[in-house]
Protein backbone atom coordinates (compact mmCIF):
# COMPACT_ATOMS: atom_id res chain seq x y z
CA UNK A 1 0.00 0.00 0.00
CA UNK A 2 1.06 3.69 -1.11
CA UNK A 3 2.00 6.04 1.56
CA UNK A 4 -0.16 8.53 2.16
CA UNK A 5 -3.49 10.07 0.21
CA UNK A 6 -3.10 9.02 -3.65
CA UNK A 7 -4.29 12.10 -4.39
CA UNK A 8 -4.78 11.66 -8.12
CA UNK A 9 -7.17 8.41 -7.70
CA UNK A 10 -8.74 10.30 -5.02
CA UNK A 11 -9.30 13.32 -7.37
CA UNK A 12 -10.56 11.04 -10.19
CA UNK A 13 -13.03 9.45 -7.50
CA UNK A 14 -14.37 12.45 -6.08
CA UNK A 15 -15.09 14.22 -9.73
CA UNK A 16 -17.13 10.74 -10.76
CA UNK A 17 -19.08 10.61 -7.17
CA UNK A 18 -20.01 14.20 -7.73
CA UNK A 19 -21.04 13.37 -11.10
CA UNK A 20 -23.66 10.52 -9.90
CA UNK A 21 -24.55 12.42 -6.82
CA UNK A 22 -25.64 15.18 -9.33
CA UNK A 23 -27.20 12.81 -11.49
CA UNK A 24 -29.33 11.30 -8.39
CA UNK A 25 -31.32 14.63 -7.53
CA UNK A 26 -31.35 15.53 -11.20
CA UNK A 27 -33.33 12.51 -11.56
CA UNK A 28 -36.41 13.71 -9.38
CA UNK A 29 -37.46 15.49 -12.92
CA UNK A 30 -36.58 12.66 -14.82
CA UNK A 31 -40.55 11.20 -15.91
CA UNK A 32 -41.97 13.14 -13.34
CA UNK A 33 -45.61 12.10 -12.81
CA UNK A 34 -48.55 14.47 -12.11
CA UNK A 35 -48.83 12.78 -8.24
CA UNK A 36 -45.49 11.69 -7.20
CA UNK A 37 -46.85 11.21 -3.71
CA UNK A 38 -47.71 7.34 -4.32
CA UNK A 39 -44.99 4.13 -3.98
CA UNK A 40 -45.54 3.24 -7.58
CA UNK A 41 -43.85 6.68 -8.48
CA UNK A 42 -41.22 6.89 -5.71
CA UNK A 43 -40.84 3.56 -5.12
CA UNK A 44 -41.10 2.04 -8.44
CA UNK A 45 -40.15 4.61 -10.96
CA UNK A 46 -43.59 4.83 -11.79
CA UNK A 47 -43.55 1.05 -13.34
CA UNK A 48 -42.49 2.98 -16.63
CA UNK A 49 -39.10 1.66 -17.50
CA UNK A 50 -38.55 -0.64 -20.50
CA UNK A 51 -35.72 -2.53 -21.73
CA UNK A 52 -32.65 -1.09 -21.38
CA UNK A 53 -33.20 1.66 -18.39
CA UNK A 54 -34.70 -2.40 -16.90
CA UNK A 55 -31.44 -4.11 -17.92
CA UNK A 56 -29.03 -1.30 -16.32
CA UNK A 57 -31.67 -1.21 -13.33
CA UNK A 58 -31.25 -4.87 -12.64
CA UNK A 59 -27.74 -4.89 -13.53
CA UNK A 60 -27.03 -2.06 -11.37
CA UNK A 61 -29.15 -3.84 -8.38
CA UNK A 62 -27.46 -7.60 -8.45
CA UNK A 63 -23.94 -6.73 -9.51
CA UNK A 64 -22.85 -4.68 -6.65
CA UNK A 65 -19.54 -3.90 -4.15
CA UNK A 66 -20.01 -7.50 -3.70
CA UNK A 67 -19.52 -8.47 -7.11
CA UNK A 68 -16.39 -5.75 -7.48
CA UNK A 69 -14.61 -7.15 -4.25
CA UNK A 70 -16.28 -10.14 -2.71
CA UNK A 71 -15.72 -12.61 -5.00
CA UNK A 72 -12.30 -12.06 -6.24
CA UNK A 73 -11.55 -11.70 -3.02
CA UNK A 74 -13.03 -15.33 -1.75
CA UNK A 75 -10.67 -16.17 -5.13
CA UNK A 76 -7.93 -14.76 -3.62
CA UNK A 77 -8.04 -16.32 -0.25
CA UNK A 78 -9.91 -19.70 -1.21
CA UNK A 79 -8.78 -20.82 -4.98
CA UNK A 80 -11.30 -21.39 -7.74
CA UNK A 81 -14.66 -22.60 -4.98
CA UNK A 82 -14.87 -18.31 -4.88
CA UNK A 83 -16.26 -19.21 -8.95
CA UNK A 84 -19.31 -20.35 -7.24
CA UNK A 85 -20.90 -17.07 -8.02
CA UNK A 86 -20.63 -17.77 -11.96
CA UNK A 87 -22.30 -20.53 -12.25
CA UNK A 88 -25.53 -19.80 -10.03
CA UNK A 89 -25.80 -16.45 -12.02
CA UNK A 90 -25.86 -19.08 -15.31
CA UNK A 91 -28.76 -20.78 -13.60
CA UNK A 92 -30.69 -17.75 -12.37
CA UNK A 93 -32.19 -16.59 -15.36
CA UNK A 94 -34.03 -19.96 -16.89
CA UNK A 95 -35.74 -20.17 -13.50
CA UNK A 96 -36.77 -16.85 -13.26
CA UNK A 97 -38.08 -16.83 -17.00
CA UNK A 98 -40.47 -19.21 -15.26
CA UNK A 99 -42.25 -16.67 -12.79
CA UNK A 100 -40.96 -13.22 -12.74
CA UNK A 101 -43.38 -12.43 -15.55
CA UNK A 102 -46.31 -14.00 -13.75
CA UNK A 103 -45.27 -12.19 -10.87
CA UNK A 104 -45.07 -8.88 -12.67
CA UNK A 105 -48.17 -9.68 -14.71
CA UNK A 106 -50.52 -10.24 -11.03
CA UNK A 107 -48.86 -6.86 -9.33
CA UNK A 108 -49.32 -4.99 -12.48
CA UNK A 109 -53.22 -5.91 -12.42
CA UNK A 110 -53.55 -5.34 -8.73
CA UNK A 111 -51.05 -2.60 -7.85
CA UNK A 112 -48.96 -4.58 -5.90
CA UNK A 113 -45.55 -2.95 -4.88
CA UNK A 114 -44.02 -5.89 -2.63
CA UNK A 115 -43.75 -9.49 -2.89
CA UNK A 116 -45.49 -9.50 0.51
CA UNK A 117 -48.45 -7.67 -1.04
CA UNK A 118 -49.00 -10.59 -3.36
CA UNK A 119 -48.99 -13.22 -1.23
CA UNK A 120 -51.30 -11.57 1.31
CA UNK A 121 -52.97 -11.24 -1.84
CA UNK A 122 -52.36 -14.88 -2.84
CA UNK A 123 -53.75 -16.16 0.52
CA UNK A 124 -55.67 -14.03 2.42
CA UNK A 125 -52.97 -14.13 5.05
CA UNK A 126 -51.60 -11.31 7.02
CA UNK A 127 -49.24 -13.61 9.45
CA UNK A 128 -47.99 -15.26 6.59
CA UNK A 129 -47.36 -12.06 4.32
CA UNK A 130 -45.84 -9.91 7.79
CA UNK A 131 -43.48 -12.81 8.01
CA UNK A 132 -42.01 -12.59 4.49
CA UNK A 133 -41.61 -8.68 4.79
CA UNK A 134 -39.59 -9.17 8.09
CA UNK A 135 -37.59 -12.10 6.50
CA UNK A 136 -36.87 -9.58 3.32
CA UNK A 137 -35.90 -6.29 5.79
CA UNK A 138 -33.79 -9.11 7.91
CA UNK A 139 -31.76 -10.05 4.34
CA UNK A 140 -31.73 -6.78 3.00
CA UNK A 141 -29.87 -5.34 5.82
CA UNK A 142 -26.16 -7.16 5.84
CA UNK A 143 -26.72 -6.92 1.98
CA UNK A 144 -27.08 -3.30 2.03
CA UNK A 145 -23.92 -2.83 4.70
CA UNK A 146 -21.82 -4.88 2.08
CA UNK A 147 -21.92 -2.22 0.12
CA UNK A 148 -20.95 0.43 2.70
CA UNK A 149 -17.80 -2.36 3.32
CA UNK A 150 -17.04 -1.53 -0.32
CA UNK A 151 -16.92 1.84 -0.56
CA UNK A 152 -14.82 1.86 2.98
CA UNK A 153 -12.33 -0.84 1.25
CA UNK A 154 -11.74 1.67 -2.06
CA UNK A 155 -11.20 4.71 0.72
CA UNK A 156 -8.62 2.43 3.26
CA UNK A 157 -7.01 1.88 -0.44
CA UNK A 158 -6.46 5.43 -1.62
CA UNK A 159 -5.47 6.28 2.08
CA UNK A 160 -8.60 8.32 3.06
CA UNK A 161 -9.10 8.88 6.66
CA UNK A 162 -5.79 8.25 8.27
CA UNK A 163 -4.14 5.07 9.99
CA UNK A 164 -5.98 2.62 12.30
CA UNK A 165 -4.61 5.30 15.23
CA UNK A 166 -6.64 8.14 13.96
CA UNK A 167 -9.85 10.00 15.90
CA UNK A 168 -12.78 7.79 14.49
CA UNK A 169 -14.71 10.62 13.27
CA UNK A 170 -11.96 11.18 11.31
CA UNK A 171 -11.28 7.99 10.12
CA UNK A 172 -14.97 7.16 9.01
CA UNK A 173 -16.05 11.04 7.61
CA UNK A 174 -15.32 10.25 3.97
CA UNK A 175 -17.82 6.91 4.47
CA UNK A 176 -20.56 9.54 6.47
CA UNK A 177 -20.61 12.04 3.62
CA UNK A 178 -20.74 9.31 0.69
CA UNK A 179 -23.46 7.74 3.34
CA UNK A 180 -25.28 11.44 3.70
CA UNK A 181 -25.24 12.02 0.33
CA UNK A 182 -26.82 8.75 -1.11
CA UNK A 183 -29.53 9.12 1.79
CA UNK A 184 -30.66 12.31 0.54
CA UNK A 185 -30.86 11.56 -3.30
CA UNK A 186 -32.49 8.74 -2.28
CA UNK A 187 -34.92 10.12 -0.17
CA UNK A 188 -35.43 12.93 -2.86
CA UNK A 189 -35.39 10.91 -5.99
CA UNK A 190 -36.44 7.73 -5.04
CA UNK A 191 -35.84 4.67 -7.84
CA UNK A 192 -35.54 7.04 -10.32
CA UNK A 193 -31.76 8.09 -8.62
CA UNK A 194 -30.47 4.35 -9.06
CA UNK A 195 -31.72 3.91 -12.50
CA UNK A 196 -30.32 7.19 -13.96
CA UNK A 197 -27.00 6.13 -11.89
CA UNK A 198 -26.74 2.57 -12.89
CA UNK A 199 -25.89 4.06 -16.66
CA UNK A 200 -22.87 5.31 -15.90
CA UNK A 201 -22.26 2.68 -12.29
CA UNK A 202 -22.25 -0.23 -15.58
CA UNK A 203 -20.20 1.74 -17.96
CA UNK A 204 -17.04 1.95 -15.46
CA UNK A 205 -17.27 -1.78 -14.90
CA UNK A 206 -17.11 -2.95 -18.39
CA UNK A 207 -14.22 -0.37 -19.38
CA UNK A 208 -12.45 -1.20 -15.87
CA UNK A 209 -12.80 -5.05 -16.56
CA UNK A 210 -12.13 -4.58 -19.70
CA UNK A 211 -8.67 -3.21 -19.33
CA UNK A 212 -7.89 -4.94 -16.61
CA UNK A 213 -8.46 -8.70 -18.34
CA UNK A 214 -5.83 -6.91 -20.63
CA UNK A 215 -3.19 -4.58 -19.26
CA UNK A 216 -2.91 -6.51 -15.68
CA UNK A 217 -1.86 -10.16 -17.24
CA UNK A 218 0.50 -8.47 -19.78
CA UNK A 219 2.29 -6.57 -17.01
CA UNK A 220 1.68 -9.71 -15.34
CA UNK A 221 3.72 -12.28 -17.99
CA UNK A 222 0.60 -13.92 -19.03
CA UNK A 223 -1.75 -16.16 -17.58
CA UNK A 224 0.23 -19.21 -17.66
CA UNK A 225 2.23 -17.31 -14.85
CA UNK A 226 -0.98 -15.84 -13.28
CA UNK A 227 -2.24 -19.36 -12.76
CA UNK A 228 0.85 -21.22 -12.15
CA UNK A 229 1.21 -18.89 -9.26
CA UNK A 230 -1.80 -19.28 -7.86
CA UNK A 231 -1.69 -22.83 -7.87
CA UNK A 232 1.66 -22.28 -6.15
CA UNK A 233 0.07 -20.33 -3.64
CA UNK A 234 -2.90 -22.98 -2.51
CA UNK A 235 -0.51 -25.96 -3.15
CA UNK A 236 1.85 -24.66 -0.20
CA UNK A 237 -1.06 -23.98 1.52
CA UNK A 238 -2.02 -27.90 2.01
CA UNK A 239 -5.30 -26.72 -0.02
CA UNK A 240 -4.12 -29.60 -2.52
CA UNK A 241 -4.26 -26.79 -6.05
CA UNK A 242 -7.00 -24.27 -7.58
CA UNK A 243 -9.90 -26.20 -7.86
CA UNK A 244 -11.67 -27.65 -4.67
CA UNK A 245 -11.14 -30.78 -3.13
CA UNK A 246 -13.41 -33.83 -3.42
CA UNK A 247 -14.88 -32.76 0.25
CA UNK A 248 -15.82 -29.24 -0.47
CA UNK A 249 -17.60 -30.12 -3.80
CA UNK A 250 -21.03 -30.70 -2.46
CA UNK A 251 -20.39 -27.13 -0.72
CA UNK A 252 -19.60 -25.75 -3.98
CA UNK A 253 -22.50 -27.12 -6.00
CA UNK A 254 -25.19 -26.91 -3.34
CA UNK A 255 -23.89 -22.81 -2.80
CA UNK A 256 -24.16 -22.18 -6.38
CA UNK A 257 -27.64 -23.85 -6.74
CA UNK A 258 -29.18 -22.69 -3.37
CA UNK A 259 -27.32 -19.12 -4.03
CA UNK A 260 -29.25 -18.60 -7.88
CA UNK A 261 -32.68 -19.63 -6.20
CA UNK A 262 -32.26 -17.10 -3.61
CA UNK A 263 -31.30 -14.21 -5.97
CA UNK A 264 -34.43 -13.04 -7.06
CA UNK A 265 -36.18 -13.68 -3.37
CA UNK A 266 -34.75 -10.18 -2.58
CA UNK A 267 -36.81 -7.64 -2.08
CA UNK A 268 -34.44 -5.34 -4.26
CA UNK A 269 -34.43 -7.80 -7.29
CA UNK A 270 -38.66 -7.35 -7.47
CA UNK A 271 -38.63 -3.65 -7.29
CA UNK A 272 -36.36 -3.64 -10.20
CA UNK A 273 -38.77 -5.91 -11.73
CA UNK A 274 -41.83 -4.75 -11.16
CA UNK A 275 -40.32 -1.22 -11.69
CA UNK A 276 -40.71 -2.48 -15.84
CA UNK A 277 -43.62 -1.24 -18.27
CA UNK A 278 -44.35 -4.32 -19.53
CA UNK A 279 -44.14 -8.21 -19.07
CA UNK A 280 -42.32 -8.11 -22.41
CA UNK A 281 -39.69 -6.11 -20.90
CA UNK A 282 -38.82 -8.95 -18.00
CA UNK A 283 -38.92 -11.74 -20.98
CA UNK A 284 -36.18 -9.61 -22.36
CA UNK A 285 -34.14 -8.67 -19.55
CA UNK A 286 -33.94 -12.54 -18.35
CA UNK A 287 -32.62 -13.47 -21.93
CA UNK A 288 -29.96 -10.28 -21.81
CA UNK A 289 -28.67 -10.39 -18.03
CA UNK A 290 -26.68 -13.04 -18.93
CA UNK A 291 -24.26 -10.97 -20.35
CA UNK A 292 -23.50 -9.69 -16.91
CA UNK A 293 -22.06 -13.46 -16.22
CA UNK A 294 -19.70 -13.19 -18.91
CA UNK A 295 -18.53 -10.13 -17.08
CA UNK A 296 -18.69 -11.83 -13.83
CA UNK A 297 -16.48 -14.60 -15.03
CA UNK A 298 -13.76 -12.41 -16.24
CA UNK A 299 -14.13 -10.14 -12.49
CA UNK A 300 -13.40 -13.44 -11.00
CA UNK A 301 -10.09 -13.62 -12.55
CA UNK A 302 -9.14 -10.56 -10.64
CA UNK A 303 -8.23 -12.78 -7.85
CA UNK A 304 -5.70 -14.63 -9.23
CA UNK A 305 -3.98 -11.63 -10.57
CA UNK A 306 -3.90 -10.56 -7.06
CA UNK A 307 -1.85 -13.19 -6.11
CA UNK A 308 0.34 -13.13 -8.98
CA UNK A 309 0.73 -9.70 -8.49
CA UNK A 310 2.12 -9.90 -5.11
CA UNK A 311 -0.85 -8.17 -3.27
CA UNK A 312 -0.27 -8.83 0.63
CA UNK A 313 -3.32 -8.03 3.22
CA UNK A 314 -5.07 -8.63 6.13
CA UNK A 315 -8.39 -8.13 4.89
CA UNK A 316 -9.43 -9.82 1.77
CA UNK A 317 -11.76 -7.30 0.56
CA UNK A 318 -9.06 -5.15 -0.20
CA UNK A 319 -7.35 -7.28 -2.26
CA UNK A 320 -8.31 -5.89 -5.47
CA UNK A 321 -8.57 -2.47 -4.53
CA UNK A 322 -4.72 -2.58 -3.30
CA UNK A 323 -4.30 -5.02 -7.14
CA UNK A 324 -5.72 -1.58 -8.83
CA UNK A 325 -3.69 0.63 -7.16
CA UNK A 326 -0.66 -1.32 -8.04
CA UNK A 327 -0.96 -2.40 -11.13
CA UNK A 328 -2.92 0.83 -13.36
CA UNK A 329 -1.59 4.35 -13.06
CA UNK A 330 -3.45 6.55 -11.02
CA UNK A 331 -5.24 8.54 -12.51
CA UNK A 332 -7.16 5.32 -13.88
CA UNK A 333 -7.17 3.15 -10.11
CA UNK A 334 -9.39 5.98 -9.76
CA UNK A 335 -11.65 5.01 -12.30
CA UNK A 336 -11.58 1.57 -11.17
CA UNK A 337 -12.25 2.75 -7.87
CA UNK A 338 -15.10 4.92 -8.49
CA UNK A 339 -16.46 1.91 -10.37
CA UNK A 340 -16.20 0.16 -7.43
CA UNK A 341 -18.09 3.33 -5.06
CA UNK A 342 -20.51 3.59 -7.73
CA UNK A 343 -21.03 0.07 -7.92
CA UNK A 344 -22.30 0.39 -4.71
CA UNK A 345 -24.24 3.69 -4.25
CA UNK A 346 -26.45 1.85 -6.58
CA UNK A 347 -28.12 -1.43 -5.46
CA UNK A 348 -27.65 0.58 -2.06
CA UNK A 349 -30.33 2.85 -2.78
CA UNK A 350 -32.53 0.30 -4.54
CA UNK A 351 -31.95 -2.22 -1.27
CA UNK A 352 -32.86 0.73 0.69
CA UNK A 353 -36.22 1.75 -0.84
CA UNK A 354 -36.83 -2.21 -1.52
CA UNK A 355 -37.16 -2.56 2.23
CA UNK A 356 -38.83 0.49 3.08
CA UNK A 357 -41.38 -0.46 0.93
CA UNK A 358 -41.83 -3.57 2.69
CA UNK A 359 -42.16 -1.96 6.48
CA UNK A 360 -44.49 0.67 4.79
CA UNK A 361 -46.67 -1.66 2.88
CA UNK A 362 -46.68 -5.09 4.86
CA UNK A 363 -45.92 -3.77 8.70
CA UNK A 364 -47.56 -0.11 8.35
CA UNK A 365 -50.15 0.10 7.02
CA UNK A 366 -51.22 -3.84 7.84
CA UNK A 367 -51.20 -3.79 11.01
CA UNK A 368 -50.66 0.04 12.32
CA UNK A 369 -52.45 2.01 10.11
CA UNK A 370 -54.72 0.21 7.83
CA UNK A 371 -56.83 3.56 6.62
CA UNK A 372 -52.75 5.32 5.17
CA UNK A 373 -52.76 7.67 2.13
CA UNK A 374 -50.65 7.07 -0.46
CA UNK A 375 -49.00 10.09 0.66
CA UNK A 376 -48.81 8.68 3.73
CA UNK A 377 -47.08 6.03 2.84
CA UNK A 378 -44.74 7.32 0.28
CA UNK A 379 -43.66 9.78 3.72
CA UNK A 380 -43.05 6.74 5.57
CA UNK A 381 -41.42 4.99 3.31
CA UNK A 382 -38.62 7.50 2.46
CA UNK A 383 -38.39 7.95 6.16
CA UNK A 384 -37.85 4.50 6.51
CA UNK A 385 -35.44 3.82 3.95
CA UNK A 386 -33.16 6.58 5.61
CA UNK A 387 -33.73 4.28 9.17
CA UNK A 388 -32.50 1.29 6.91
CA UNK A 389 -29.61 2.99 5.91
CA UNK A 390 -27.91 3.97 9.28
CA UNK A 391 -28.61 0.51 10.09
CA UNK A 392 -26.64 -0.83 7.88
CA UNK A 393 -24.06 2.11 8.80
CA UNK A 394 -23.90 1.40 12.18
CA UNK A 395 -23.35 -2.22 11.54
CA UNK A 396 -20.10 -1.02 9.01
CA UNK A 397 -18.79 1.11 11.76
CA UNK A 398 -19.26 -1.07 14.81
CA UNK A 399 -18.44 -4.65 13.48
CA UNK A 400 -15.42 -6.35 11.91
CA UNK A 401 -15.36 -5.78 8.48
CA UNK A 402 -14.41 -9.47 7.40
CA UNK A 403 -17.51 -10.91 8.96
CA UNK A 404 -19.85 -8.71 6.22
CA UNK A 405 -19.47 -11.27 3.38
CA UNK A 406 -20.63 -13.69 6.14
CA UNK A 407 -23.68 -11.80 7.24
CA UNK A 408 -24.99 -11.17 3.79
CA UNK A 409 -24.73 -15.02 3.69
CA UNK A 410 -26.80 -15.62 6.51
CA UNK A 411 -29.01 -13.02 5.06
CA UNK A 412 -29.15 -15.49 1.68
CA UNK A 413 -29.90 -18.53 4.28
CA UNK A 414 -33.12 -16.62 5.40
CA UNK A 415 -34.77 -14.89 1.85
CA UNK A 416 -34.53 -18.32 0.14
CA UNK A 417 -37.60 -19.56 2.94
CA UNK A 418 -39.59 -17.06 1.04
CA UNK A 419 -39.64 -19.17 -1.85
CA UNK A 420 -42.17 -21.68 -1.09
CA UNK A 421 -44.65 -18.96 -0.33
CA UNK A 422 -43.52 -16.80 -3.73
CA UNK A 423 -42.84 -18.69 -6.29
CA UNK A 424 -45.13 -21.90 -5.25
CA UNK A 425 -48.09 -19.08 -4.98
CA UNK A 426 -47.17 -17.94 -8.61
CA UNK A 427 -48.25 -21.52 -10.28
CA UNK A 428 -50.86 -22.92 -7.63
CA UNK A 429 -53.16 -22.54 -4.89
CA UNK A 430 -52.95 -25.95 -3.28
CA UNK A 431 -50.11 -25.11 -0.64
CA UNK A 432 -52.18 -23.95 2.38
CA UNK A 433 -51.11 -20.45 4.33
CA UNK A 434 -50.45 -22.01 7.14
CA UNK A 435 -48.66 -24.67 6.11
CA UNK A 436 -46.42 -22.26 4.62
CA UNK A 437 -45.96 -20.32 7.97
CA UNK A 438 -45.01 -23.29 9.47
CA UNK A 439 -42.94 -24.40 6.34
CA UNK A 440 -40.84 -20.37 6.78
CA UNK A 441 -40.37 -21.06 10.67
CA UNK A 442 -39.06 -24.38 10.61
CA UNK A 443 -36.24 -22.87 7.91
CA UNK A 444 -35.71 -20.12 9.41
CA UNK A 445 -34.73 -21.53 12.90
CA UNK A 446 -32.58 -24.26 11.23
CA UNK A 447 -30.76 -22.28 9.16
CA UNK A 448 -30.33 -19.71 11.74
CA UNK A 449 -29.13 -22.33 14.72
CA UNK A 450 -27.21 -24.19 11.99
CA UNK A 451 -25.11 -21.31 10.83
CA UNK A 452 -24.57 -19.80 14.61
CA UNK A 453 -22.89 -22.89 15.24
CA UNK A 454 -20.50 -22.36 12.26
CA UNK A 455 -17.29 -20.93 13.41
CA UNK A 456 -14.21 -19.50 11.39
CA UNK A 457 -10.71 -18.56 12.44
CA UNK A 458 -12.13 -14.81 12.75
CA UNK A 459 -15.72 -15.75 14.38
CA UNK A 460 -16.67 -18.13 16.65
CA UNK A 461 -20.43 -17.67 15.67
CA UNK A 462 -21.83 -17.37 11.94
CA UNK A 463 -18.43 -18.15 10.53
CA UNK A 464 -19.29 -19.10 7.25
CA UNK A 465 -22.55 -20.73 5.37
CA UNK A 466 -21.60 -24.53 5.00
CA UNK A 467 -22.33 -27.23 7.29
CA UNK A 468 -22.97 -31.08 7.10
CA UNK A 469 -26.17 -32.19 5.40
CA UNK A 470 -28.13 -34.18 7.82
CA UNK A 471 -28.70 -37.66 6.45
CA UNK A 472 -25.74 -37.69 3.93
CA UNK A 473 -22.54 -36.76 5.68
CA UNK A 474 -21.69 -34.57 2.79
CA UNK A 475 -20.76 -30.80 4.01
CA UNK A 476 -23.43 -28.59 2.02
CA UNK A 477 -24.91 -25.14 1.87
CA UNK A 478 -26.96 -24.43 4.92
CA UNK A 479 -29.71 -22.20 3.52
CA UNK A 480 -30.62 -24.98 0.59
CA UNK A 481 -30.86 -27.55 3.61
CA UNK A 482 -33.17 -25.47 5.67
CA UNK A 483 -35.33 -24.85 2.35
CA UNK A 484 -35.98 -28.69 2.06
CA UNK A 485 -36.65 -28.80 5.17
CA UNK A 486 -39.18 -26.17 4.59
CA UNK A 487 -40.85 -27.81 1.37
CA UNK A 488 -41.02 -30.84 3.38
CA UNK A 489 -42.93 -29.00 6.15
CA UNK A 490 -45.14 -27.52 3.63
CA UNK A 491 -46.25 -30.55 1.73
CA UNK A 492 -46.95 -32.78 4.67
CA UNK A 493 -48.70 -29.86 6.32
CA UNK A 494 -50.94 -29.09 3.37
CA UNK A 495 -52.60 -32.61 3.37
CA UNK A 496 -53.18 -32.56 7.18
CA UNK A 497 -54.25 -29.15 7.04
CA UNK A 498 -56.56 -29.57 3.68
CA UNK A 499 -57.87 -33.14 4.76
CA UNK A 500 -59.30 -31.09 8.36
CA UNK A 501 -60.47 -29.03 6.25
CA UNK A 502 -58.80 -25.76 7.47
CA UNK A 503 -59.83 -22.19 6.38
CA UNK A 504 -57.57 -21.35 3.42
CA UNK A 505 -58.31 -17.85 3.19
CA UNK A 506 -59.76 -15.61 0.48
CA UNK A 507 -57.41 -15.33 -2.87
CA UNK A 508 -58.25 -12.11 -4.41
CA UNK A 509 -55.73 -13.18 -7.56
CA UNK A 510 -57.80 -15.18 -10.92
CA UNK A 511 -56.20 -17.54 -13.62
CA UNK A 512 -56.15 -14.71 -16.05
CA UNK A 513 -54.38 -12.58 -13.83
CA UNK A 514 -51.06 -14.21 -14.36
CA UNK A 515 -50.45 -13.65 -17.71
CA UNK A 516 -52.05 -10.18 -18.32
CA UNK A 517 -49.85 -7.55 -19.46
CA UNK A 518 -50.22 -3.31 -20.12
CA UNK A 519 -53.27 -2.64 -22.01
CA UNK A 520 -54.65 -5.52 -21.39
CA UNK A 521 -58.16 -4.89 -21.14
CA UNK A 522 -59.09 -5.02 -17.13
CA UNK A 523 -55.35 -4.02 -16.68
CA UNK A 524 -54.78 -0.21 -15.11
CA UNK A 525 -51.68 1.59 -17.09
CA UNK A 526 -52.00 3.90 -13.93
CA UNK A 527 -53.83 2.97 -10.69
CA UNK A 528 -55.74 6.42 -9.67
CA UNK A 529 -54.99 8.53 -7.06
CA UNK A 530 -57.30 7.19 -4.77
CA UNK A 531 -56.04 3.67 -5.01
CA UNK A 532 -52.97 3.94 -5.84
CA UNK A 533 -50.56 2.25 -3.89
CA UNK A 534 -52.80 0.34 -2.05
CA UNK A 535 -53.27 -3.57 -2.00
CA UNK A 536 -55.36 -4.98 -3.84
CA UNK A 537 -56.85 -1.87 -5.66
CA UNK A 538 -58.15 -2.38 -8.54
Amino acid sequence: MKDGVNGVALGVFIFFFLAVTVMGFLAARWRRAENEATLDEWGLGGRSFGTWVTWFLLGGDLYTAYTFVAVPAAIYAAGASGFFAVPYTILVYPLIFTFLPRLWSVSHKHGYVTTSDFVRGRFGSKGLSLAVAVTGILATMPYIALQLVGIQAVLDVMGVGGGENTNWFVKDLPLLIAFAVLAAYTYSSGLRAPALIAFVKDGLIYLVIAVAIIYIPIKLGGFDDIFASAQDKFTKAGAGGLAPAAAGQWGYATLALGSALALFMYPHSITATLSSRSREVIRRNTTILPLYSLMLGLLALLGFMAIAAGVKVDNGQLAIPQLFENMFPDWFAGVAFAAIGIGALVPAAIMSIAAANLFTRNIYKDFLKPDATPEQETKVSKLVSLLVKVGALAFVLTMDKTVAINFQLLGGIWILQTMPALVGGLFTRWFHRWALLAGWAVGMIYGTAAAYGVASPTQKHFGGSSKEIPGLGEIGYIGLTAFVLNVVVVVVLTFVLNAVKAPVGIDETSPGDYTADAGDPGVQEKLPPATAGAPGGH
